[in-house]
């Protein structure tokens, strides 16, 4: 059996979780919002109390793949409605910087125009200061999502580190030519 797709879901006070069988749906509300997952037809989503079980009808791969990956997906929803998500980005270089423009963001990179960022439903951009990105929302797979677009508009650079990166990144520095 997979450990992660045997432990059970702890539901907080406060949340509620519904699993329709038919239709292979769980939806989860809690205080910051609402989140529903079509799970696989071959698993089977039980409430039970304050628990939600995950059971697989057969040891197949394809099933045991899924017992765990259904397992974490419904736990994510609960932390996301009770806790919520976010990723904090940093941007290096020398102007390189970051505004808000109402619920959008304005990301002034190097390049010969500005980059407007929308955000998507569900996601909020803060900037402390000019050079931090904060990118919050419920849903971990968008908020993840978001935050990797963001950074691949400028990627950080292994010579000077200009970009931007996830606040825990480290860049591999590489050295400049040699001279003779």
């Amino acid at each position: 059996m997979s450990r992660i797709g045997r432990a059970p879901v702890n539901v907080p006070a406060g949340v509620d979780v519904t699993v329709d069988q038919d239709n292979h749906v769980v939806t989860v509300k809690g205080p910051k919002g609402t989140l529903t997952f079509n799970y696989h037809n071959r698993m089977t989503v039980e409430k039970d109390g304050a628990t939600v079980k995950v059971t697989r009808p057969t040891d197949e791969k394809e099933d045991r793949a899924l017992h765990g990956l259904t397992r974490a997906l419904i736990h994510n929803m609960v932390v996301g409605v009770t806790q919520g998500y976010e990723k904090k980005l940093e941007i290096n270089g020398v102007g390189y910087r970051a505004a808000l423009q109402g619920k959008d963001l304005n990301l002034t990179l190097g390049y010969s125009h500005p980059i407007i960022v929308n955000a998507p439903n569900g996601i909020t951009f803060e900037t402390p200061n000019a050079t931090t990105i904060i990118i919050k929302g419920i849903d971990k797979q968008l908020v993840g999502e978001t935050a990797a677009f963001i950074r691949s508009k400028r990627p950080p650079e292994p010579y000077l580190g200009k970009g931007v990166k996830y606040d825990y990144e480290r860049i591999r520095r590489k050295s400049g030519k040699t001279g003779k």
